[in-house]
């Protein structure tokens, strides 16, 4: 375990001051009243700069992160974020700007904007976008509150929202933030939307239906187009949770279909950075029906000049506090320009054979609930392994011993021991293989050595925690009277 810099400062040899004049001190002394003068010694480590780098430098390494290694997470697209979009991200006429600049102050901000909104537009096939969103659960509940406008302006705002079960959390959490109630559909034994089910449970009080697509199951909802045409026909309008989204980059324009809502995670498809609560961005693309209550204000291009419009009277107001995270913005922006068309459709085929190729290397030591070949994610069960003793949680902290970040486990909710991953475009055969090896051998010592799974993870700095204490009694704080 490291040291604490607290803990590195051992004898007085270790302390290195700025000099000054003791006369210095105390004509300083006599300009600070004495009640906003320090009554405890103040206590900083005494160490050179080279000990404090080093210190920093170890801990960073310790640190698990998108370039250090791979992160095979389900339903949360975690791939490379390249360094160009980082560095033009960093431009000092991008950084150095404020949103309260004047419009003639702001044109490339502004054109950098009005692009990206035309991009994402022009990439899902919907009408139009919005940046404001910070986040994609931000992205769904503006959607959803365009949903009830649109609905309100006709004069009814209707009741209730259909959502799959094997919906991302939260779907329902944002229907519910909306004033709105969730009706779960049930999967059929494909792993799509149970027909029946959404047939019996729709009527005149839908306000929407949500769906993921390709679902959190990694399979693409092949009756989509026929949930559409029923739920329009009764006056409904159908929502699409865009997280999955890396799996239709040209292939598939979720517009064109006939969704009338769709949000982006910048982070997850177009590679800005993604983890540690932030930053985030969730755009939100609309179809013709709710072009008139997007967020205010939208960006607008008159005279080869760009300018906010805040004269929209149906729009759903500002869901913001200025125009959305444009550091995010800007790198999406750049991802986009260098790839181009053909290259975003590239990452998704890419992306569906990397998905197919584990898939098919690991299906039958795990099990595979829903056969179907997979789109970018699939899900496999750790059941077969439940049963001779050893969780899925007890596999997943093994990874972490050979340098893996564990995937997503024990989600969509409806597959018994869920290990639902993800591995992305951006990871080469190589490391998939290593992957695929790992798993294996992992599945060889639930035979041959399961105590070792049951205490993992083993080499970490930190080794197994308490999860629930952990999370309701965290000790993360250092005790400066222990050090006196």
């Amino acid at each position: 375990m490291r040291k604490l810099l607290f803990e590195r400062t051992e004898n007085e040899s270790n302390k290195h001051y700025i000099p000054y004049k003791d006369s210095d001190e105390k004509v300083l002394d006599t300009y600070i009243p004495s009640k906003y003068k320090r009554k405890l010694k103040l206590r900083i480590p005494q160490l050179n700069e080279s000990e404090v780098i080093r210190h920093y430098i170890a801990l960073s390494i310790l640190n698990y992160h998108i370039d250090k290694g791979f992160y095979p997470l389900g339903s949360c697209t975690m791939k490379y974020n390249p360094k160009i979009n980082e560095t033009l991200a960093r431009l000092p006429g991008l950084t150095g700007i404020h949103p309260l600049q004047p419009e003639y102050m702001s044109q490339t901000a502004l054109e950098i904007m009005f692009d990206l909104t035309n991009y994402l537009a022009e990439i899902s096939g919907m009408k139009a976008v919005s940046l404001q969103p910070a986040a994609g659960a931000h992205g769904e509940l503006t959607g959803l509150k365009m949903i009830r406008a649109y609905h309100e302006n006709k004069g009814n705002p209707r009741e209730h929202v259909l959502i799959p079960d094997s919906a991302h959390g939260t779907n329902p959490a944002s229907v519910t933030f909306t004033g709105y109630k969730s009706v779960e559909l049930k999967s059929n034994d494909n792993g799509t939307i149970d027909l029946e089910d959404f047939k019996s449970k729709l009527n005149n009080e839908t306000a929407a239906i949500m769906i993921t697509n390709p679902n959190t199951l990694g399979l693409f909802e092949t009756q989509v187009k026929q949930i559409i045409d029923m739920a329009h026909d009764a006056g409904a309008l159908i929502y699409m949770d865009g997280a999955n989204l890396n799996a239709l980059l040209g292939l598939v324009r979720p517009g064109d279909i006939g969704f009338d809502v769709l949000h982006f995670n910048l982070h997850k498809t177009f590679s800005t950075p993604h983890g540690g609560g932030g930053p985030g961005a969730g755009p939100v693309g609309v179809s013709s029906r709710l072009v008139d209550f997007l967020p205010v204000p939208t960006i607008r291009k008159a005279d080869n000049k760009y300018s906010f419009d805040y004269d929209r009277p149906l729009s759903i107001g500002k869901i913001s506090t200025f125009y959305g995270n444009f550091a995010i913005m800007v790198r999406a922006y750049v991802y986009i320009r260098m790839l181009g068309g053909k290259g975003l459709k590239r990452v998704s085929q890419n992306a569906i054979i990397n998905a197919n190729y584990l898939k098919s290397r690991l299906e039958s030591t795990f099990q595979l609930p829903y056969v179907k070949k997979c789109m970018h994610e699939f899900v496999l069960s750790g059941d077969k392994q439940r049963k001779k003793g050893i969780k899925t949680l007890d596999m997943a902290k093994r990874l972490l011993d050979y340098g893996f970040h564990a995937p997503t486990i024990y989600f969509p909710l409806i597959v018994r021991e869920a290990i639902m991953i993800e591995p992305t475009e951006t990871e080469s055969k190589e490391t998939l293989d290593r992957f695929i090896d790992t798993m294996l051998k992992i599945a060889e010592e639930v035979e041959t050595d399961p105590d070792k799974l049951k205490n993992a993870p083993l080499n970490t700095i930190v080794t197994r925690l308490d999860e629930v204490k952990a999370i309701k009694q965290p000790n993360v704080r250092f005790n400066f009277d222990a050090q006196q």
